[in-house]
C-alpha cells in the first residue's frame, strides 16, 4: 500500500469515527430528552436515564464494532522501501 493509499485509508476511518460520534451525540440526546416525558421505570429508575446511559454505551459500543469490522483495516506503519530494505536511514 503506497502513503497516499495509507493517508486516504486513515482519512477515511477518521471521517467514520466523526460520523459515529455525531450518531451516538443525536441517540443521546433522543434517548435523554425524547424520553424525558415517557412515564416507566427500569430497576426503580426512569426510562430516560436508564436509556440516556447504558443505551447510548450500548450504541456506542455496537457502532464501534461495526467500524472495526467494516471501516477499519490494519496497516503497516512502515513505507514499502524500508520494509524491502531499500529506504534510507
Amino acid at each position: 500500500m503506497t502513503r497516499e493509499e495509507k493517508y486516504r485509508q486513515v482519512r477515511r476511518e477518521a471521517g467514520a469515527t466523526g460520523v459515529l460520534l455525531f450518531a451516538i451525540i443525536l441517540f443521546w440526546c433522543a434517548a435523554g430528552f425524547g424520553l424525558a416525558g415517557v412515564q416507566g421505570e427500569v430497576f426503580g429508575l426512569p426510562l430516560w436515564a436508564v436509556c440516556g446511559t447504558v443505551g447510548v454505551w450500548l450504541f456506542a459500543v455496537a457502532g464501534v464494532y461495526v467500524l472495526v469490522r467494516g471501516w477499519f483495516c490494519d496497516l503497516s506503519l512502515e513505507d514499502e522501501e524500508q520494509s524491502r530494505g531499500g529506504g534510507a536511514r
